[in-house]
């Protein structure tokens, strides 16, 4: 095994997969249903890189050192036979852990067999526990209790710790929406983490002044409950965690807008056609399925990873300003978040 790093000496330790560009969801901050909407060119199943070719890479950078893999979309659970995938991951050398980010909307079917395949948890999407909000902001005809079965299914089949990721939105789902998933996890032992909403991708209509900032967060919640901070558990973890002082769990915030984290960065992701990003609020790809169906061997597409790792410079949100503000962005749904 080789390791790599980039222009900050940030290593390549972390890999998120998303395998489909579609969803059943059609959030506001994510896949807005005015841009997303019947008529929009999702991507032809030829065009997504098979399991096989997934794992073939997952494999060349596990050799460049990834340790964690994570499966996305879009919707992963969309994508047929996903545990087959799973399978395939887990049996790759050097890979510690394989999870996956989904909305729960199809978990409670999936949860047994994942956990059977090898998945070692799960992260859920939920913006609220209340039905009207939930249903604002998700924007499908889905209840959230099928989302809430989902959550519940995975914690029994061992899919654990579950985590449960909120963006928070000032005016829509903040105040006692917080708190009320802050006490949900509580009761129940999950780790929800609060997002502040973030300008990814060019469709979200995102306004400085819907943030809600992560200090804001944190300090209503501990009016409530009482916290302390917590270490992180691994060099590039992206959000600040705090544990409660009465015992009951901890709970964590992503602050990508009001304290950004770029310099521990160790993420890369790959698109479900086969382009390599190396931030979040990437411009543009780097196709890594032309070469892999042209023929290319494993040293190669490693050459070839390892030449883009090495000449990234991504810092995003650390230099956020109103020049980089306009600059395109890749959108989240395709690239997973």
């Amino acid at each position: 095994m080789s390791t790599v790093s980039d222009q900050f000496g940030r290593s390549l330790r972390d890999l998120r997969i998303s395998v489909t560009d579609r969803c059943n969801f059609r959030c506001c901050y994510c896949m807005p249903r005015d841009v997303f909407g019947t008529d929009f060119p999702f991507m032809d199943r030829s065009e997504l890189l098979t399991f096989e070719e997934i794992t073939r890479l997952a494999r060349v950078f596990a050799g460049l050192g990834v340790r964690k893999l994570r499966l996305t979309g879009g919707e992963p659970l969309l994508r047929h036979g996903i545990e087959r995938l799973v399978e395939q991951l887990v049996g790759i050398d050097g890979v510690d852990d394989v999870a996956m980010t989904t909305n729960g909307s199809l978990l409670a079917k999936k949860a047994p067999a994942l956990r059977d395949a090898g998945l070692t948890r799960v992260t859920v999407s939920l913006d609220s526990l209340d039905a009207q909000t939930f249903r604002a902001m998700s924007d499908v005809k889905i209840p959230v209790s099928r989302v809430l079965e989902g959550i519940t299914a995975a914690a029994d089949a061992g899919l654990t710790p579950v985590k449960v990721n909120t963006v928070v939105k000032r005016g829509v789902n903040d105040g006692q929406g917080i708190l009320d998933l802050a006490a949900f996890g509580r009761e129940h032992g999950y780790i929800v983490r609060f997002i502040e909403f973030m300008d990814v991708g060019d469709t979200n209509s995102w306004r400085m002044d819907e943030v809600v900032p992560a200090a804001e967060i944190v300090d209503a919640i501990n009016a409530a409950w009482p916290l302390e901070p917590v270490d992180p558990t691994y060099i590039g973890e992206v959000a600040a965690r705090y544990r409660y002082l009465d015992g009951a769990g901890e709970v964590g915030v992503i602050t990508s807008i009001t304290q950004p984290f770029c310099g521990t960065c160790t993420r890369a992701r790959l698109s479900a056609k086969g382009e390599l990003y190396t931030c979040l609020f990437s411009g543009r790809g780097h196709d890594l399925r032309a070469p892999l169906r042209e023929g290319a061997g494993d040293d190669e597409i490693e050459r070839r990873i390892t030449d883009i790792w090495r000449r990234r410079t991504d810092r995003y949100s650390a230099q956020r300003t109103t020049v980089t503000l306009g600059l395109p962005k890749v959108e989240m749904s395709y690239i997973g978040g």
